[in-house]
């Protein structure tokens, strides 16, 4: 559990932590699942429905939260250690993070023992964001917060003046700061797919390393919910504002629908790839309403949640390999072939066709039994965590 500078423990972090992985897998399970997972956007306000929006919508809360927390998480962990020391783990811990990505998490996703498409996601911009926070942290609290908020509030400039994929620097340009996902190859056959453009991140790990300030002993719980409270209803009404000016913040602007409720879908459909203003502000201010409000959460749903929090790399490298070995199993089953492990519609995972998959319901129930299965593996290895202090387990 995480805990702050001095050694109090914090379950609002665990369990908001647990909490945003557990549903992270519900996006990842109807990837591989769903039927139209591979043929239309669930946020398309022409083909989806409401519950297959607020499906994948509730899964925008993740990725940004978890970026957010590990920069909390690195600056209690690095609050008695010199900032030589802070700075060389965090630069190490990067490294490592992206290699995992490129080698174990890009093989879990795609099974291709071949690496046509090295994928970089979310662990390739938190360890991008390690690296970049491990070399700020020999500067100073300021120029932290200063260049995370001037990455957060200001890279939606980059809608008003798109670069193409021409050169190497527009390549690297929209691989770091403006571009969605984007395919650099290599040969004609492989090449490296980034999906999480970095630098965005990265401005929201650095506001995450300042907000640890708060969890010090030079806050009283009292004080700090207050603080997180205020800051939390802050930014969502920034959001609800600037989203409603529609003009600045996200580049997909919202517009009136055919009825109330899909116009409301319009409105919350904001920008992932990479994180735009509003997306960023629309998720992580209700998760500081949650820190705010569940630091002494109690019960055995907290208690059952927060084991997930504990270990979330372990349970982000092995949800991935569950859920991909499920859909094998499913393939198979189905009466596809050996033959068939590559379809020509969709490449990218293998034994995952485009025309494959199941209904919502069924995906729910295969997300829950995913969850129920990792439960008992997450609790181990925390346990073990907690018992043992060799050196490599502060890299996982």
């Amino acid at each position: 559990m995480q805990t702050t500078a001095n050694n109090k423990r914090i379950q609002s972090v665990d369990f908001l932590r647990g909490f945003v992985m557990l549903i992270m897998a519900l996006d990842h399970v109807r990837d591989f699942f769903h039927e139209t997972a591979m043929t239309a956007d669930p946020t398309d306000m022409n083909t989806t429905t409401p519950v297959l929006f607020f499906t994948r919508w509730i899964t925008h809360f993740c990725a940004p939260t978890f970026v957010f927390l590990s920069g909390l998480s690195a600056y209690l962990a690095g609050f008695k250690k010199t900032k030589v020391r802070q700075s060389g783990f965090l630069i190490k811990r990067g490294l490592w993070l992206i290699l995992v990505e490129m080698v174990v998490i890009t093989f879990g996703l795609t099974f291709n023992p071949f690496y046509n498409s090295i994928i970089f996601q979310v662990i390739w911009a938190i360890g991008f964001s390690m690296v970049i926070l491990g070399l700020l942290i020999r500067t100073s609290m300021k120029v932290i917060i200063a260049v995370g908020a001037a990455l957060v509030l200001c890279h939606n400039i980059f809608d008003f003046f798109p670069v193409a994929n021409d050169n190497a620097g527009a390549v690297l340009l929209n691989s770091l700061i403006s571009g969605g996902p984007n395919f650099i190859p290599f040969t004609s056959n492989r090449g490296l797919l980034v999906f999480y453009t970095a630098l965005p991140w990265t401005g929201l790990m650095l506001l995450g390393y300042a907000m640890g300030f708060y969890f010090t002993a030079s806050f009283s719980q009292q004080q700090r919910k207050k603080i997180l409270l205020k800051y939390g209803l802050l930014v969502v009404a920034f959001f609800v504002i600037v989203r409603f000016i529609n003009v600045y913040g996200d580049p997909a602007h919202w517009s009136t629908q055919k009825n109330a409720v899909f116009t409301l879908l319009s409105f919350l459909n904001t920008t992932k790839y990479p994180p735009s203003l509003l997306y960023s502000c629309m998720t992580i201010g209700p998760s500081l309403i949650v820190l705010a409000l569940t630091e002494n959460i109690q019960g055995r749903f907290s208690k059952i949640v927060s084991v997930y929090g504990k270990v979330p790399f372990f349970y982000y490298l092995f949800h991935f390999y569950l859920i991909h070995t499920l859909c094998l199993i499913f393939f198979f089953a189905s009466g596809y072939t050996l033959s068939q492990k590559v379809d020509p519609q969709q490449t990218l995972f293998w034994f995952r066709p485009a025309n494959f998959g199941y209904s919502l319901p069924i995906v729910y129930l295969i997300w829950f039994c995913v969850i129920a299965v990792l439960y008992f593996p997450c609790r181990w290895f925390a346990r073990y965590k907690q018992t043992h202090t060799q050196w490599w387990l502060s890299y996982l």
